[in-house]
Parts: C-alpha cells; structure tokens; sequence
C-alpha cells in the first residue's frame, strides 16, 4: 500500500462519499488510488471553482463534509470564491491538495506557491503532511477540523513523494462520529426575561434553526405580543413552505434593515453573527444594530432550534396554525418578471424538493412566494462571491441523488462557473437551471443609481450591459449536454418546467426577462 491508497481508505473509513477533483500530475497517485476504490466516488469538475462549491452544496445537504482534491496553489486558487462562500455558511469541507514532492520543491519550480498561505485565507485548520504513515491521522483530523457543530474548512497539503512511498506500517483509523450541538439555558432565561419585562424583541434566526424543528418553535414565539422573526439575509439552508411558519429574509439594503430593526428595543440573534452590512456607505452605520442593543439567543454551530424551542416553552407561546400552501399561478399570457417567475416556480416546486438561488432579479420574488410552496429547502449565497448558484444545486443533488434541483440563477453570475453544466450533464442529476436572462448585472446598475447616476452613458452600460454580444443560453447548454428552451411568457414557463421535471434529467430554461 502506497501513501495515496492510505489516504483514500481513511477517507472511506470516515464515511466520506465524494471528492470533488480537478487533479493535475502531483495528484497522479491519488488518481490512481481512487480508481480503485469504488466505495470513494470521484467527480470530475472542468473548473476548481465547481469542486469547491459542488462540496459546499453537498455538505449544507448532507450534514458532513466531502473531499476537494486540487492542483497546487494555482489550481487551489481557482477554488477560493467558493470557499469563501462555504467559510461563511459554515460548511464543513476538506481540501485536499497537491505539492511538489518534497525533494523538488525547494529549487522553485514554475508551480510552486506558498499554498499554506492561499489555503489560510479560508480554512480553519491547514497542515502540510510530512510522513507517508501519518497521512490517515493527517487526513482524519482534517475531517474532524471540518466536521464541527460550527462546520469550518480543513485543508491538507500533500507532497507528491508522500503519495507514492509505500507504507511501512499497518493503518489505523480513528472512529469518527456526528458533532453534537448544545444550548445555553442561561442566554434562554435572558431572553425570556427581557420578554416578561415587556421589551419588544425582533429575531434574526439562521443555521439550523431555520430547520422545520427551529421554525415550528419560532412560529410559536411570533404570536407573542411585542415579537417579530427574520431569517438571516443570505441563509446557508432554509427549510420552506409546506405549512410551516414563513420567515422572511432581513432586507438587503442597510438603511431598510436598520429601519426595521430601530422599532425594536433589543435585537435577538439565534444562530447568527452580529449583522453587519454588506457594504459600508457614507452615512449609513455599518452595524445595523448597536452592540449594546443586542442579545444572543445561540451562536452559529449551536442547537439554535433546541433554544427557540425552549424559549416558547418558557413563555408559555402557544402552538401556530400552519400556514397555507397553494401558490396562485399568474396570468399564462403576460410578460415574464422577477415577480412572475418567483410564483410560477414557487408552483411547480415537488415536495421535499431543493432550489439554489443565486441573484436578486428574481430570487428576492421567488422566496417570498415560496412560503406558500410545497415544503422545500432554500440555498442562498452565504458569502456574497460570484459563481456559487449551479455548483452548489450540483453538490445538493449528488448529496440526495434523485432530489429535484432548481438553480434560480441571474445570468451574469451563471458565466462564474457555467462549466458546471457538463458535471451535471455527466451524472445526469435531475438538475433544472433557470437562467434569469436581462443581459445585464442588474445588482450593479441598482449600485451605480444609490450613488446619484441617474442616466447611463455609453461607458457606464459597458461596464453594466451584457447584450454585445447576447449569450446564446441554448447554445451554450446544448454544447454542455443539456437540453434547453427559452421561455417569454408565464404559461410557457409553467410548460417548460411541467416538462424539465418529468424528464427527470438535466435542463436549462432561459427565461427571457
């Protein structure tokens, strides 16, 4: 047994089912080592940035972490946008990548990087390994880093050397067991204690309290007088529809969210960080509440729902009616609009089924709508960088193969990581994409405005405008492997996706905006 092979059976010794690769010629042993290993699936991505974000979808899903394996610095570096994104959504990853062989790296070969450095700037945990024998414990305290009530990224630098040398000692692998998460009764006595005093309390809730569990108790403690609940702005995975209590997102913009939040005598997070804006604008605070003005339920990594859940007991809040399901259909003739496709997809969504939702043109509608859905799960971006839509809808699908997947994606983000479409494509995963096709970036025109330009010159629309050319969207989906349609109207999008998720296979659905 070489150090390759060592490492691909601790890996299949901790329950890791998948590794996302892009490999290159200092990962040949590792090739070599998962070709026969049938228990460890290798999926191959044309881009790293579809590694890193397929194993962020995965593990939101699945609740455990799958392996990336990677190409040196640079190869690694193709994947960082995505990482960010899973550092944010605290999703449990583990990097693997490839080094020089020990022996080479020191006369600095055209690939040599300081990789410890790019891997730093979004893991947790980072090691290099220096023996052949200790690649299972190196690779098993990578995935114990990762695998944390709080989920963070591990990333583990292979030589190239250590891969190849035989072992000269039997392995011995560690069990590994799911993280427990925990509740401080204290913080729920706090809170309840403001409530019984009469103070007017709004809810932030993220990680997994917005589960079903989190938002059955949080629906019980929004009938209580002085109390209203939002979802994070960008959670990691919402649980929607079906009956369950709707909780809308926290708006994006800093002055309307301060402006909701300066209601309240006392903000409550549950599950998440202190909020900050996305961005800082001359005269708008950064914080959108004073530090003083907060209270922490649970933190990130918590049982966030187990502490709303005791909250309502200690209150005393009475059960909630479900909500009602049944999305009312526009009028089949008109116009698509953000507003329109957020309703038409909200309809047609199975059960049990998962929607990827990267952009604002239409995903800010479609979340809305979906609180009268069939009980569904919401991915959104985490983190804020560009390209995780698709790959992370790739990720959740292979995580619950046989799960319906929509990716609600705006067309300018779609270009990130469009090479997605052919993994996709290559599993055959029941994966519907929806490109939202304005040809323009719609987020940075809205920017452009908030700063007082109120009339577009030529060079401001080429900066902004994506219409010279038009992507050819069924062109470019067809050259992948996947068929495609465009849509223009309500009854054509209604039509078209009747028809994507009866075929049970990858589709892509422009939709004419």
């Amino acid at each position: 047994m070489n150090g390759a092979q060592l490492l691909v059976k601790a890996a299949v010794a901790s329950g890791i089912e998948y590794c996302f690769a892009n490999p290159g010629t200092t990962e040949i042993p590792l090739v070599a080592a998962l070709a026969n290993e049938p228990s460890l699936k290798p999926v191959l991505s044309l881009f790293e940035g579809v590694c890193t974000g397929a194993a962020d979808g995965y593990g939101r899903i699945a609740g455990r972490p799958a392996l990336t394996l990677t190409h040196l610095g640079p190869g690694f570096a193709n994947g960082i946008a995505n990482l960010h994104n899973a550092r944010r959504a605290n999703t449990p990853i583990v990097n693997v990548i490839g080094d020089h062989a020990s022996w080479h790296v020191d006369y600095d070969p055209p690939l040599a990087s300081d990789i410890g450095a790019l891997a730093g700037a979004v893991s947790g945990w980072v090691r290099t390994s220096k023996s052949t024998d200790g690649l299972a414990h190196d690779l098993q305290s990578a995935i114990r880093a990762a695998w944390q009530p709080a989920g963070q990224i591990a990333s583990l630098i292979l030589p190239m050397d250590l891969q190849a040398r035989e072992v000269a000692q039997a392995p011995r692998f560690s069990t590994l067991s799911a993280p427990r998460r925990r509740f401080a009764g204290d913080r729920v006595e706090s809170v309840a204690a403001a409530l019984r005093a009469g103070r007017k309390l709004v809810f932030i809730v993220g990680d997994e309290g917005l589960g079903e569990a989190g938002l059955l108790a949080a629906g019980r403690l929004a009938q209580l007088p002085g109390v209203k609940l939002f979802a994070e702005t960008f959670p990691r995975l919402s649980h929607r529809g079906g009956g369950l209590p709707d909780l809308d997102r926290l708006p994006y913009f800093p002055e309307v969210a301060i402006g909701i939040l300066e209601q309240y005598d006392a903000v409550v997070c549950a599950g998440v960080p202190e909020p900050i804006s996305y961005f800082g604008y001359e005269g708008i605070p950064s914080r959108l509440a004073e530090s003083d003005r907060l209270l922490h339920l649970a933190e990130v990594g918590d049982d966030v729902s187990g502490a709303l859940a005791a909250l309502a007991d200690a209150l005393e809040a009475p059960a909630c009616a479900p909500a009602p399901i049944g999305v009312e259909l526009p009028d089949a003739g008109e116009a698509l609009s953000p507003q329109s496709v957020g309703r038409v997809l909200a309809a047609a969504l199975p059960r049990d089924s998962i929607v990827s939702v990267e952009g604002g043109t239409c995903g800010y509608p479609f979340f809305t709508a979906s609180a009268r859905a069939e009980r569904h799960r919401v991915m959104t971006n985490t983190g804020g960088a560009i390209g995780q839509g698709i790959p992370v809808g790739f990720g959740a699908a292979l995580a619950e193969r046989g799960t319906p997947v929509f990716c609600l994606q705006s067309d300018g983000s779609a270009q990130y990581t469009i090479q997605t479409l052919w993994s996709i494509a290559r599993e055959q995963l029941p994966v519907v994409i929806l490109i939202a096709a304005n040809h323009r970036y719609a987020i940075l025109q809205n920017e452009l405005r908030r700063f007082g330009v109120t009339e577009f010159g030529p060079q401001a629309l080429s900066l902004t405008e994506l219409d010279r050319p038009r992507v050819d969207w069924k062109a470019l989906a067809q050259g992948y492997g996947v068929p495609a349609c465009t849509v223009r109207s309500n009854g054509e999008l209604h039509r078209a996706l009747a028809e994507a998720k009866a075929s049970r296979a990858p589709f892509l659905i422009e939709m004419a905006l």
